[in-house]
């Protein structure tokens, strides 16, 4: 076969007269752009959990001086979470997040 033939005969990308062809794509290049992609987002580490916990605990117990806290710990660990869940799955875990709180707050009160 010539070479004429060979490119003719190349797939879809190649197909079309005077487009050029779609960048080479392996495995190597896509688990590669993932791991730089990974490292772009911020990790949830488990001392943001605790700030986070530490803070709502102390607003529980009453001391609103730590509300302040809570709100920019609590900012920081959804920024952390929303780079990494799904819309869908922030919503799910918002929501349970708040039926914990309204089930500790009633038991809280009930008290």
């Amino acid at each position: 076969m010539s070479r004429k033939k060979i490119a003719r005969s190349r797939p879809f990308p190649y197909s079309f007269p005077g487009r050029p062809p779609l960048p080479f794509t392996s495995s190597f290049n896509t688990s590669f752009m993932e791991a730089q992609i990974e490292k772009q987002l911020d990790k949830i580490l488990p001392e943001d959990l605790a700030r986070t916990f530490e803070s709502a605990y102390h607003v529980f117990q009453g001391k609103t001086e730590h509300v302040d806290d809570l709100l920019k710990n609590g900012g920081v660990l959804l920024r952390k979470a929303a780079q990494r869940f799904t819309p869908t799955q922030m919503v799910i875990g918002i929501a349970a997040i708040a039926v914990v709180a309204v089930v500790l707050i009633n038991r809280a009160t009930e008290d």
